[in-house]
């Protein structure tokens, strides 16, 4: 049928079963809107590029397809360039859609509105595959490219510009092309022989799970079960063994304690994790016996050398390896308990401030719980190791580019993703005002969303780290912000805790409100 470049670009993401998008309109993308108006995709409208970047990152993470952006030319695409780096960072699939320069532009800069040097350029710096589309009829094809890239193999952003000069001619273009798949990845046998020898000699084994573990939970528990292997796990692998399982030792590798675990143990399984020095506080993963699986053949050899190196699918990996090994003792429960009381007491030692906010967002929580933390003191010293939780994906964080402002926008994503579980939003005073506007959105949308505002009045952190450097602070303190005047001015309720204690009950009323609610508290020390 003859179709206009918005309105293939809308069809084609239908056809790959896109049911929402995030995106601000603007002059050059109104083609698109037109067709949004009338497809059956749902529109979520930040008030933000840069949010509708991360709350499309929340929705990719809770609902385990790629999340959709689209914005105007220039600064709008621009605004959600870090969002688009954070999702390359934390190898989150979503996809960018901006309209760029005309196709007959001129190659000199002319002043055409919202014209920067090199659009294209911006953003394919920050994402794993990037292209510009030449023709009208290339768009559904450009599109299921994108949806390859983003789906097979490591999972990660994409971006597609189309030249708006296109998005409002129409032509004859055929919707027939759906996403390109390959079969699971599988290793090689001798691969996989190898790895299940050096298991097989394992008397202390330990499993190290990341975020690429997150779809295979259910080989893990299997493996785990099969092997008695401890698991540990980086922030954004934190939950895919359920962290009151007894071999569970929680999200623990940023601990200093977890290089004395690590010496401890004979053979050493990494499953869908870096090893980065985001995740790994107390400098790289000592010498081990290590053996590493990992999608990507790049990623097995990064930060550490393994012994055996699989590049494969978790899930068909761990099932294979434990169909291989023989059923270990039980002691592997007794050595977990030893150690989950060693890392338990540095957790709550380095999150001390903060334990009476987890004891208090437990009792509230059930155990399908989502926790969406923002880079704060409260989440990375406080909930990261001292919140325990259940589920995949139930932690999300920025975890790799440590960006500000994530987590109110990335909870309006997870939340729409999935709307029969309760989904919290937790954030410094500093972080929040990255991204406050969005209360508005979230407000809109009717969440029932509590968004928890930790305030130790300023960049708590860098202050921190200011005073150890020269014995002096500058720049982070920050004004006392009415942050419950300010939610309700944006559609919200508003909540003064007067304490930790207070929040728990809070949180438990906004999952039945009518509106998302915002509970502010105060950090101990900032009470006078």
């Amino acid at each position: 049928m003859v179709r206009s470049g918005g309105r293939a670009v809308v069809d084609a993401l239908v056809t790959h079963g896109v049911d929402t998008v995030f995106g601000i309109p603007g002059t050059h993308n109104l083609a698109i809107y037109s067709a949004l108006a009338e497809s059956p995709i749902t529109h979520v409208t930040p008030r933000h590029e840069q949010g509708a970047g991360y709350a499309a990152d929340g929705y990719s993470r809770l609902s385990g397809r790629p999340g959709v952006v689209v914005t105007t030319t220039g600064p709008a695409i621009l605004n959600a360039a870090a969002a688009a780096a954070q999702a390359y960072s934390d190898s989150i699939p979503v996809l960018f859609i901006a309209p760029g320069m005309p196709s007959d532009h001129p190659s000199g800069h002319n002043g055409l509105l919202h014209e920067v040097r090199s659009q294209f350029d911006a953003m394919a710096a920050v994402v794993a595959h990037a292209q510009r589309v030449t023709t009208l009829t290339e768009i559904p094809h450009a599109v299921a490219q994108c949806f390859t890239a983003m789906t097979v193999g490591r999972p990660r952003p994409a971006y597609l510009e189309i030249p708006l000069d296109l998005l409002d001619a129409s032509e004859e273009v055929s919707i027939d092309m759906l996403p390109m798949t390959s079969p699971t990845q599988v290793p090689a046998e001798a691969v996989l022989e190898a790895a299940s020898t050096v298991l097989s000699e394992a008397r202390r084994p330990l499993i190290i799970a990341g975020g690429g573990a997150s779809a295979a939970s259910s080989e893990l528990l299997a493996f785990a079960d099969k092997t008695d292997a401890p698991v540990v796990t980086s922030a954004n692998g934190k939950g895919v063994l359920p962290e009151d399982h007894s071999l569970s030792l929680g999200a623990g590798v940023h601990l200093s304690r977890i290089r004395d675990l690590v010496r401890d143990c004979d053979v050493v399984l990494a499953v869908g994790t870096e090893l980065a020095p985001a995740d790994w506080w107390s400098g790289p993963i000592p010498a081990t016996r290590l053996i590493r699986v990992d999608l990507d053949p790049l990623m097995v050899a990064t930060n550490a050398k393994p012994e055996v190196a699989v590049v494969g699918d978790a899930a068909f990996v761990l099932a294979d390896l434990a169909s291989r090994l023989p059923q270990a003792s039980s002691a592997g429960a007794d050595r977990a308990r030893e150690w989950r009381n060693r890392l338990g007491a540095e957790a709550r030692s380095v999150g001390r401030a903060y334990l009476g906010l987890c004891a208090s967002l437990s009792a509230a929580l059930d155990r399908d719980a989502v926790v969406v933390a923002d880079q704060s003191m409260s989440c990375y010293y406080g909930l990261l190791a001292n919140l325990p939780l259940h589920r995949p994906r139930s932690f999300v964080y920025s975890a790799g580019l440590g960006t500000l402002g994530y987590a109110l926008p990335a909870a309006i994503g997870a939340a729409i993703a999935r709307p029969g579980r309760q989904v919290v939003s937790v954030l410094g005073d500093g972080g929040v005002m990255f991204s406050l506007a969005e209360l508005a959105t979230a407000a809109q949308a009717r969440l029932a969303l509590p968004v928890v505002i930790v305030d130790n009045s300023g960049y708590g952190e860098i202050r921190r780290e200011m005073i150890e450097r020269d014995g002096r602070a500058l720049a982070v303190d920050l004004r006392d912000v009415d942050f419950p005047a300010v939610a309700r001015a944006l559609g919200c309720h508003g909540v003064a805790a007067g304490s930790y204690e207070e929040v728990g009950p809070a949180v438990s009323e906004s999952f039945s409100a009518d509106r998302p609610t915002l509970i502010h508290v105060r950090e101990p020390d900032q009470l006078g």
